[in-house]
């Protein structure tokens, strides 16, 4: 099969969607199929590895702020022409475009496709869609033009349902595992002796919680002097967040800014817990899913997002949300609880199996052969 991947997002930021795209397509094509994704770009180069794979670039995009999130989409309406011509030469078998109802991009694509096109929703926020109630009428028609729609997680599913009732397949995101079974060198920013807490998240996203970990950092500190703190991802910390730990004096907390994935995944593997202190609006738990396959224990906010695929006390522990009291006390019981420790890592690895990209590929090819 001929396939498109689209995107609406823009490949020169390192996003969840992104990953996805770029994970499904490299599986794909080591399956024989010939996979060509479509994604606004706004830098030279994608920030996402493609190894092998075609990449055509959409042109550049602009910030919107959504659901306490930052969207890079396109928002120009020359676009159109652009998809179509490359429609026209490349002569996909299938369309699979991933948020199909963001403009202009997936919008357009799903409007414009001869081909059947799958629709693949990321997308989940706990409070009411402004953009999904006023278009839900308008978009009726891009509703009916997917031939198949998929969810990556029953949040999502039953958040865009709501809008778009309709027939969904759950198909959670999937994990190169391979990545994970051969054990990394140790960090060079970690201490042994140490504990070291992992943090992997955009740092001035307020709905990762940074904050609240940071904040309970500082309570852990009052009590434990042999614990550091580090934290993984774009950005810089944010006023708020310096003013945490000037305030409290705070020592041992590493910001690395992005990493490549070699290092992300060393980092998973040798911190002593893994904490997701996201206060909301997260579709499915992706970064859970890399703790489990690193073996690592993790402490996360009760979400629904992360109960899509964590369970409390089998995976680690389930923490209030914005609530950095029970987040420190139970990241305290983690540390002197080495068995537990262990125990919640190896059930972690044991369910990360299933989430393999080969397996959950094979579901969405699957999928692919209905309309061929």
């Amino acid at each position: 099969m001929k396939i498109a991947q689209i995107s609406p997002y823009d490949f020169s930021y390192y996003g969840g969607v992104q990953r996805h795209i770029s994970s499904l397509s490299n599986n794909l094509q080591s399956k024989g199929h010939e996979v060509v994704i479509l994604s606004p770009c706004s830098k030279k180069n994608p920030a996402i590895g493609l190894k092998n794979l075609e990449f055509r670039s959409l042109g550049g995009t602009i910030p919107i702020p959504f659901a306490g999130s930052v969207a890079r989409i396109s928002p120009y309406l020359r676009t159109k022409n652009i998809i179509q011509k490359i429609f026209e030469e490349e002569k996909f078998d299938i369309v699979h475009v991933h948020e199909p109802f963001v403009p202009i991009i997936s919008l357009t694509a799903t409007n414009i496709s001869d081909v059947p096109v799958i629709g693949t929703f990321h997308t989940f926020n706990e409070n009411e869609s402004l953009f999904f109630n006023l278009g839900k009428y308008l978009l009726r028609n891009t509703v009916n033009k997917l031939s198949a729609k998929i969810a990556v997680s029953e949040s999502s599913k039953n958040y865009v349902n709501k809008f778009f009732p309709g027939e969904y397949s759950v198909i959670p995101n999937g994990i190169d595992i391979k990545k994970f079974s051969s054990l990394k060198p140790y960090p060079k920013i970690f201490v042994k002796g140490s504990y070291n807490l992992l943090f992997v998240g955009r740092i001035n996203e307020s709905r990762k919680g940074l904050d609240c970990l940071i904040k309970a950092y500082s309570i852990i500190k009052k009590q434990r002097s042999d614990i550091r703190l580090i934290v993984v991802g774009e950005g810089n910390p944010n006023s708020e967040i310096n003013k945490i730990i000037m305030k409290m004096s705070l020592d041992n907390i590493i910001f690395t800014g992005a990493v490549a994935d070699e290092d992300l995944i060393a980092f998973y593997q040798h911190a002593d817990i893994f904490c997701a202190p996201n206060t909301g609006n997260e579709s499915f738990g992706f970064i859970i899913i890399e703790a489990m396959a690193a073996s690592t224990p993790i402490i996360a906010s009760n979400i629904s997002g992360f109960r899509s695929v964590m369970k409390n006390n089998i995976h680690g522990f389930f923490v209030n949300p914005s609530n950095e009291i029970d987040l420190a006390e139970s990241i305290l019981i983690l540390i002197n609880n080495p068995d537990s420790r262990k125990k919640f890592g190896l059930n972690g690895l044991n369910t990360s199996y299933k989430y393999s990209w080969d397996n959950i590929s094979e579901k969405i090819i699957n999928i692919y052969e209905r309309f061929i």
